[in-house]
C-alpha cells in the first residue's frame, strides 16, 4: 500500500494548475517556459533533470513536484537505484543546510546578549 494515491493527486494537481491557467494565462504560460527552457540547450538529458527537479521538490518539500517529476523520470528512463542516489544528494543537502542555518542559529543566540 502507498503512503497516498500520487496518481490521483497528481491529476488533482494538474487539474488545479489548469484552472490556475485560464485565470492567469501568462502565469502558467511563463512557469511552462522556464520548465522547458534547460530542455532546449540540450546539455542534459531529460532523465537527469528530472532527477534533479526530484531532489530539488525534496528540498522544497513539494508533493505537487514529486509526483508530476517522478512519473516523467520514469517516463525518461530513471530506475529506483539512480532515483535513490538522487535522493541521497537531496538528502545530503538539506542537512548541510541544517548544519548551516545551525551556525546562524548559535550566531543569533550570542548577539542577543548585546541587545
Amino acid at each position: 500500500m502507498h503512503m497516498m494515491d500520487w496518481n490521483g493527486y497528481r491529476d488533482q494537481v494538474l487539474a488545479g494548475v489548469g484552472g490556475l491557467g485560464k485565470l492567469t494565462p501568462d502565469t502558467t504560460r511563463g512557469y511552462a517556459m522556464l520548465g522547458g527552457a534547460g530542455a532546449k540547450t540540450g546539455h542534459l538529458d531529460p532523465k537527469t533533470r528530472e532527477l534533479i527537479a526530484i531532489a530539488c521538490a525534496i528540498t522544497l518539500r513539494c508533493d505537487g513536484c514529486i509526483t508530476v517529476h517522478t512519473k516523467a523520470a520514469r517516463e525518461a528512463g530513471a530506475t529506483e537505484e539512480e532515483l535513490a542516489e538522487a535522493l541521497g544528494v537531496a538528502i545530503s543537502l538539506n542537512a548541510g543546510a541544517g548544519l548551516v542555518y545551525s551556525t546562524r542559529a548559535m550566531d543569533a543566540f550570542a548577539a542577543s546578549t548585546e541587545a
